[in-house]
Order: C-alpha cells, then sequence, then structure tokens
C-alpha cells in the first residue's frame, strides 16, 4: 500500500521540495531503489549516486538540498539517517497488520495473575503466579513468565522468550525469540574437586525502552540484582553474567560477552564479539572495538581496542613465537642500558 510524500512529512517533519502527492511503495537502499522507492542520503561520500539513484525521492541534509532537488523530489532535513530511523517506525505503524488483543485459549494464565487493559498473550504462553503485565502488552507464543514477573506497558515479547521469577521489564521494551532473562548466575564454589552450587537469589531488573536480540541470556544475581539500565540495546546471541550492571543507553553487538559483576557505564558501545572480563568497571562513553578483549577497568571516556591482528598462519606463529621472547628481551635489554650506563659513570671519574 502506498503513502503519499505529504503525509509522511506531516508526521514527521522536514522540508519537502516535490509534489507532496508522489506515491511511496516502499523504503529502498539508495544503491537499488526503484522509482517507487524512498531513499536517504546522510553523508556527503555518496553525492555521486544522486544522479544515478533511481529513487522517488531521496531524505537529504541541508548541504546537499541543491543536488537533490535538481534530480526530483526531495526532503530536507539536518539528520536524514534519524529522520529515515523514524521513517522506519512510522512505516510499520501503518503497515502493520494488529490483531486484537486476546488470550489465546491454550495459554495457561495463573489466577492470580493481574493482565491490564489490551495485553494481548499467543498460544502455549505460560502466565505464573502473582505476573503483573502493563497495558497493551504482547507475549508471544510459547513465552513463559515465572512467578511474580513484571512487564511494563508496550512491551513486546516475541515468540519463545522466558523470563525468570521476579525479574522486571520496563515499559515499550522489545525482546527477541529465544531470550532468557533470569537464569541462573554461574556461581560455583570448589570443594575437594567438585564444584558446588552457590544459589543465584537475586533477580534481573530491565529500564524502559530496552531492546534485546535473539537468544540472548541476561542471569540473574547472586544477592543483589542485574541490572540493565533505560534504553539498552543488545544485539542477539549475547551472554550477560550475574549481578552485572549495564548504564542508559548503552548498546552491544552481537557475541559480546560480559562476566559477572562487571559495570558497564552509560552511552557506551562494545562491538561484535568482544569480551569484557569480571568485576570490571567502564566509564561512561567508552566504546570497545570489536574481538576486543577488556581485561582490566577503562575509567577515561575514549575507543579502546585489544586484539592481535590478524595474519596468514605462518606470519601469525612467528609473531606469536616473538611475542613469548618479549620480556627476556626487555630484561636483556634493561641490563644492556644499566652495562652502558655504568661505564659510563666510571669513565667519568677522576
Amino acid at each position: 500500500m502506498s503513502r503519499p510524500l505529504g503525509s509522511i512529512v506531516e508526521a514527521l517533519g522536514g522540508e519537502l521540495v516535490g509534489a507532496p502527492d508522489t506515491p511511496i511503495q516502499r523504503l529502498a537502499p539508495l544503491a537499488s531503489a526503484e522509482p517507487d522507492a524512498l531513499a536517504f542520503i546522510a553523508n556527503a561520500r555518496y553525492t555521486a549516486q544522486i544522479a544515478t539513484t533511481r529513487a522517488a525521492c531521496l531524505i537529504v541534509p541541508p548541504l546537499l538540498r541543491e543536488a537533490a532537488s535538481k534530480r526530483g523530489a526531495c526532503i530536507v532535513t539536518d539528520d536524514p539517517y534519524l529522520y529515515f530511523a523514524r521513517l522506519t517506525q512510522w512505516w510499520r505503524r501503518e503497515h502493520a497488520a494488529v490483531s486484537p488483543a486476546a488470550i489465546h485459549p491454550t495459554a495457561s494464565v495463573h489466577p492470580t495473575a493481574e493482565l491490564a487493559q489490551d495485553v494481548d498473550v499467543g498460544a502455549f504462553a505460560v502466565i505464573g503466579a502473582g505476573v503483573r503485565i502493563g497495558v497493551g502488552a504482547r507475549v508471544g507464543a510459547h513465552c513463559v513468565l515465572g512467578e511474580h514477573v513484571q512487564v511494563g506497558a508496550q512491551t513486546l515479547l516475541h515468540s519463545r522468550v522466558t523470563v525468570g521469577e521476579r525479574c522486571s521489564l520496563g515499559e515499550r521494551c522489545v525482546l527477541h525469540s529465544g531470550v532468557v532473562i533470569g537464569a541462573d548466575g554461574f556461581g560455583f564454589a570448589p570443594h575437594q574437586g567438585a564444584w558446588i552450587k552457590i544459589e543465584q537469589l537475586g533477580a534481573v531488573r530491565i529500564g524502559n525502552d530496552v531492546e534485546i536480540g535473539a537468544n540472548t541470556c541476561i542471569d540473574r544475581g547472586a544477592l543483589d540484582d542485574t541490572v540493565i539500565e533505560e534504553g539498552v540495546k543488545l544485539d542477539n546471541l549475547i551472554q550477560i553474567g550475574h549481578n552485572v550492571h549495564v548504564g542508559a543507553h548503552t548498546a552491544m553487538a552481537g557475541c559480546v560477552g560480559v562476566a559477572g559483576s562487571a559495570n558497564i557505564g552509560s552511552g557506551c558501545t562494545i562491538g561484535g564479539g568482544a569480551v569484557v572480563l569480571g568485576h570490571l568497571k567502564i566509564a561512561d562513553g567508552v566504546h570497545v572495538s570489536a574481538a576486543s578483549v577488556v581485561t582490566r577497568s577503562l575509567l577515561k571516556p575514549g575507543h579502546y581496542t585489544g586484539m592481535f591482528p590478524i595474519d596468514d598462519n605462518a606470519t601469525w606463529e612467528k609473531n606469536a613465537a616473538s611475542l613469548k621472547q618479549l620480556n627476556r628481551i626487555r630484561e636483556r635489554l634493561k641490563a644492556a642500558e644499566n652495562a652502558i650506563e655504568q661505564a659510563l659513570q666510571n669513565n667519568t671519574k677522576p
């Protein structure tokens, strides 16, 4: 179903150059956009593509207004990337076929659970005793909410999400399929060659507007709670250990692992496959490169990288062997420097 350009600008703002009745059938990347599509350019590096794209309309910054208007319709806005993000949300709302909220007859809802108005519960979902679910929340098929779980208003749980007992989710959160909130943290005490389980007595507290990707796991705390503050964005296949604290609006890419009791500040980014060791502190505004291993606390904002560069295997093995010798070479160099210094001192004596 198409939407006229005028309706988009009316909803989202921006300056429209061109006919407001231009029909838009879809949103598309700049390179593959057809004459029924709306695309965006956020960076002047792609200016050359303005002349070659087939898009019906472009979202551009003020710097590219003249170039874009020469080829056809455009929407001018200070931040095209942000505009496009909001456009995708608006587009989904306009096109989504949302069925009326209902509790599926195969769902199991405990009599003591409290479901607010317009809560939707999918097939074979299980809602435990004392659960409280806010207005307009949606619980997908085969989800399991343990006893005394709290789910905020307008939060969306896709299919097969599991939330353990006493854990809480804020408002407007999105949890994708396979997410597990509140499994036991990895806590064991060694005793005579065996491992004795430490019961995990805390919970998980998740703030408002958090999005958690598929098959990500967040463990409950051992004593205190694991905390994910508002606006945090977690990609797929992330592991958050027990008693971790993640500050507001921090984002982590896929396959990140955060060990227990790490404290990560607000506004941080952690690249895919990176690892943060336990009990470390990361300050606000720290950005960690993909595949890095954080082995010490990072107490100042900035961009950090810790990895061994990839190379062909033979070269890598030689370099790795050399690295093992660095300390020995360092000690030999210090000894040589000390000997030279001593010799100089002896030569200057009267």
